[in-house]
């Protein structure tokens, strides 16, 4: 059953974000220096290596947060590892999945630009702005299929806001409405992660690698940024 704590849990997840972040880094550092384009089999098989190893530490990140929900699913709302902007970005307690796709078509459109002389050559680059046509039509399938969930579990959440009055009522079970937002936030964290892995399986190795490299650097540009603009308001304790 989800309850609300003492705050003893989100400082233990706090201290375990900051460590998956650091983690995170070293990831992004080795998904840098990876050969692309592979131009080996082995060179390949490090690719799929390198992307296995962040899935694998996505899926400890939401194997953590989902013990942490449980034990208090009101202080992961409140986000006290994560800056004010970065809590001003949050959809249920966490990124909105569909990001992955604006990110996929910004990235694509990039390097598809900056190629585009040697694509009208008919020269390969193997990157993301060398989608296939069967490549963009998966990636549009599956950004619809993520939609309706997104917007599913969005409507359930505000099922849950508008039950707020029932609080106020004699016979009602707290805990039974906090365990109902629980719920909300791993239906949303299981979307989160469930995207993450099947934009993987569509793109190829080295794709893959483009994809969490924009993807990490994205989420570390914002919350270096959230961060400076804290610190300028004092909101954010320096370190």
């Amino acid at each position: 059953m989800a309850t609300t704590g003492t705050g003893t849990g989100t400082t233990n997840f706090t201290a375990f974000y900051n460590t998956w972040s650091d983690q995170l880094h070293q990831l992004l550092r080795q998904l840098c220096s990876a050969p692309k384009p592979p131009t080996t089999q082995d060179h390949i098989h490090h690719l799929n290596h390198l992307v296995n190893k962040l899935l694998s530490h996505y899926s400890e990140y939401y194997r953590v947060k989902a013990a942490a929900v449980e034990r208090d699913v009101l202080d992961i709302f409140a986000a006290p590892w994560a800056s004010s902007l970065e809590k001003s970005l949050h959809w249920i307690a966490g990124w909105r999945p569909t990001t992955v796709f604006h990110l996929v078509y910004t990235e694509s459109s990039i390097l598809f630009e900056s190629h585009i002389v040697d694509i009208l050559r008919g020269v390969r680059t193997g990157d993301l702005g060398d989608l296939s046509p069967s490549q963009f039509r998966r990636v549009s399938e599956l950004q619809c299929e993520t939609v309706k969930e997104e917007n599913a579990i969005t409507d359930e959440l505000s099922e849950w806001q508008h039950s707020v009055s029932d609080l106020m009522g004699a016979c009602t079970d707290v805990d039974q409405m906090i365990g109902r937002l629980a719920r909300v936030v791993q239906k949303a964290d299981d979307l989160r992660l469930k995207t993450l892995k099947r934009m993987a399986d569509l793109l190829t190795p080295q794709q893959a690698v483009e994809f969490f490299i924009a993807a990490a650097e994205l989420q570390f540009g914002i919350r270096e940024w959230g961060k400076n603009q804290d610190r300028q308001r004092d909101f954010y304790p320096s370190s």
